[in-house]
């Protein structure tokens, strides 16, 4: 049986222990890892792994002695309770020792659980769990959680009291971060709001939220479209510091005018426009404000000056790169006054 999206986090999070085996699949590890923790902790309970109810093992330790995942299933528990054998880093070549393990799998025997990489439509291994009638398979794929996967979690993080506004920045946060990031950001704010009955809000959110890689070439950005023209020198030496690329610069810009151009273009106001494009939450109110001010014909000229400045670096011109985009970002500046 395939489970996708919402009925695949439920199943996560309450799998069937009448079933004989699980397979959670997908190129992102972490997000594989979390769903993989999650399920077998809902099949054993957190004392588990300490009563030794879960076996686990790799897939090069099964390529080497294939009865490794039939003698866990059928092994005996020193304590009671529902057990586990967990494999992990399975391939298409463990296809045929997973399929004699299942067929040979009885109520009470431990529920096999299979995690593996990013796995082809044709996978052996992925038709095998797909068409057996007591195996689940999950597919997990490189896209934002929706709603409820993000309400489940905040829920595990013990956040319950959310302000909508706070709830569609958490929901930006979620898409701009990985998942490990973002349960680790979850935890951070659910033990700065310990013993705060209030709701949850976007100012509790943005003092949690990390801090990206991006973060100083953000604040160039904003310097220029804020019209800040003072600014620019002196961030422009702290990223040339770093060895940050002028064509990294030149990208950012270009993402945060086109932007500004469809939001000051946007019939119902350049606040609603912001809203509907992915921005930072920490932006939105501040890009909102700067479509407002900039308005569309003056965008299109930044947009226009920004291509051109593109294609420069890109060229074989010996134009020195940062002293380009430098000069650039100063004009646009210039242009809103």
């Amino acid at each position: 049986m395939i489970l996708k999206g919402a009925e695949a986090s439920r199943y996560c999070a309450k799998p069937d222990p009448g079933r004989a085996g699980l397979l959670i699949f997908g190129a992102d590890a972490m997000r594989v890892a979390l769903k993989r923790q999650e399920a077998i902790a809902a099949l054993i309970g957190p004392d588990g792994p300490g009563e030794m109810r879960l076996t686990r093992m790799s897939g090069a330790e099964l390529r080497k002695d294939g009865s490794l995942l039939l003698d866990a299933i059928k092994a005996t528990g020193f304590f009671p309770g529902p057990r586990v054998a967990f494999l992990e880093d399975a391939t298409d070549g463990l296809t045929d020792t997973v399929a004699t393990a299942l067929k040979d799998w009885k109520p009470g025997d431990a529920q096999i659980v299979v995690t593996a990489g990013n796995l082809t439509g044709k996978s052996a291994l992925k038709t095998l769990f797909e068409k057996h009638p007591a195996a689940v398979c999950i597919g997990l794929y490189d896209e934002p959680p929706g709603r409820e996967e993000i309400e489940a979690a905040l829920k595990t993080a013990g956040l319950a009291n959310i302000d909508r506004e706070a709830m569609t920045d958490l929901t930006t946060l979620a898409r701009a971060l990985d998942p490990g990031d973002f349960r680790q950001t979850l935890e951070k704010i659910a033990l700065y709001k310990w013993g705060d009955a209030s709701p949850l809000t976007p100012a509790d959110v943005a003092a949690m939220a990390p801090a990206t890689i991006e973060a100083e070439v953000d604040d160039l950005i904003a310097a220029v479209a804020d019209a800040r023209t003072e600014a620019i020198g002196p961030l422009f030496r702290r990223l040339e510091g770093q060895g940050v690329l002028p064509v990294t610069i030149c990208i950012g810009a270009l993402r945060h005018f086109r932007i500004l151009h469809a939001a000051a273009s946007d019939p119902q106001g350049p606040g609603a426009g912001i809203q509907r494009a992915r921005v930072n939450f920490k932006q939105k109110d501040a890009m909102g404000r700067q479509a407002g001010q900039w308005g569309s014909r003056a965008l299109e000229t930044a947009v226009s000056l920004l291509l051109e400045t593109d294609l420069t670096l890109r060229s074989a011109s010996r134009a020195p790169g940062m002293a380009v985009m430098e000069r650039a970002l100063i004009r646009i500046a210039m242009t809103r006054r």
